[in-house]
């Protein structure tokens, strides 16, 4: 299987279950992987067979900035379930990290994988 990621993605969000988080936007950190057969890309040496990490990223941003959730949990479904489909990818796994929302702890956050390998 081959696997094509997005790494350190920062991204601010309103996102909390806090008076202040609801109205500070936070910045999440996203690593995302993806699995997508990458042979007929690299045959090819063509794009078209590829999966395009330029448009995952930017769909991603565009819907994590413009999204006001409670939970980590929803935001972290919400992403895989965006990239499972949407893109042609059959497996995602994303890490989600809420730096800083937890004094004494520089990262905390969540890993899901969706989809099968």
């Amino acid at each position: 299987m081959d696997i094509i990621f997005l790494g350190g993605l920062e991204i601010e969000t309103i996102i909390g279950i806090y008076d202040w988080e609801r109205e500070t936007k936070q910045t999440v950190v996203l690593d995302i992987e993806m699995a997508f057969d990458i042979r007929q890309a690299a045959e090819t040496d063509d794009i078209q067979y590829t999966l395009d990490y330029k448009a995952v990223s930017k769909r991603i941003i565009s819907f994590v900035e413009g999204s006001q959730f409670f939970l980590v949990e929803k935001l972290i479904t919400e992403i895989a379930n965006i990239i499972l489909n949407e893109f042609a990818t059959s497996w995602v796994r994303v890490t989600l990290n809420k730096k800083g929302a937890i004094s004494g702890a520089s990262d905390v956050g969540i890993v899901i994988e969706r989809g099968e390998k």
